[in-house]
Formats: C-alpha cells, sequence, structure tokens
C-alpha cells in the first residue's frame, strides 16, 4: 500500500494563500484606500486591526504548533519506507526512514495537548539491539490514513 497526504497539505497552503490575501486586503482597504469607515461595530481600526492581525498569526502558525508534516507512505517491495518534511510556514528538512519489513520490532504513538500533535516512533530490530527512529508526525493524516497506517505497520511487526 502506497500513500501521501499531499492533498491535505496543498489544501492547507491554499487555504493560507486566501486568508493572506484576505487580510492584506483588508490592510489596504482600511490604511491605504481609507473605504472602510469606523468605527465599525463599535470597534475602531486599530482594535479590528490587532484582532484580524491575531486571528491571522493563529491560522499561519498552527501548522507549526501541530507539527504538520507532509508525509508519503509505502510498504510495497520489501521495506516500509517513510518519507516526510514539515509543512509549516518554514519548510523542514527532508527526511526519510527506510526498515526492511522483516525487522521492524514495533511501533509507537503519542498524543500531546489534549490529542492536537500526534506522533508515531518506529523501532528496527538489529543483532545489537533495538534502534529507535525520530517521531514522524501524523497530525495532518485524515483518521482514515491513520488507520491504514496502523492496520499495514501490524501486519509486518515482528513477534519474538
Amino acid at each position: 500500500m502506497t500513500f501521501d497526504n499531499s492533498k491535505t497539505i496543498i489544501s492547507l497552503r491554499i487555504k493560507l494563500f486566501g486568508v493572506t490575501v484576505i487580510f492584506l486586503a483588508f490592510i489596504v482597504l482600511t490604511y491605504v484606500a481609507q473605504m472602510i469607515r469606523y468605527p465599525l461595530l463599535g470597534l475602531g481600526e486599530s482594535t479590528w486591526t490587532l484582532i484580524l492581525a491575531v486571528l491571522y498569526l493563529m491560522y499561519a502558525f498552527m501548522p507549526m504548533y501541530r507539527n504538520y508534516q507532509y508525509i508519503y507512505f509505502s510498504d510495497e517491495g520489501d521495506n516500509i519506507i517513510f518519507r516526510y518534511f514539515t509543512a509549516g510556514i518554514v519548510g523542514g528538512r527532508k527526511n526519510s526512514i527506510q526498515i526492511s519489513k522483516g525487522t521492524l520490532s514495533g511501533f509507537t504513538t503519542d498524543k500531546k495537548l489534549g490529542g492536537l500533535v500526534e506522533s508515531l516512533t518506529l523501532f528496527q530490530k538489529f543483532r545489537e539491539g533495538v534502534a529507535k527512529y525520530p517521531p514522524v508526525y501524523i497530525s495532518a493524516l485524515s483518521k482514515d490514513e491513520r488507520t491504514k497506517l496502523f492496520r499495514a505497520l501490524n501486519q509486518h511487526v515482528i513477534n519474538e
């Protein structure tokens, strides 16, 4: 099985672009063109700017806060492959994990911040012991994608 969450990441970036355009249009209409009359709903222009700036920043930094990552997963062939990178405003380093199906000794999931941030840690068995990989953040995966991922990993865990 092979899948990635590229549609989720692309949708996130398109929405962020749209929110940015709306915020910039508000700034232009308020301060440059002076087309919006204040007070608006009893609030002045500075108050509206502050409210919208805070909302914009919260929306823009939420993917970073929740550690959204682009994830490519494949268990076709002899190896299990994860490719991933941070998908926030500032993109992160591209990472890859490749584990032979016969050496996957297990995995754990961790949830933080009330389940907003979820990560997957993989373990690989070697003659010398068990290696623990850095966590892959799966917060950006849909529930269906997580179910498929866990089902596929459970099929390949070696039992000793």
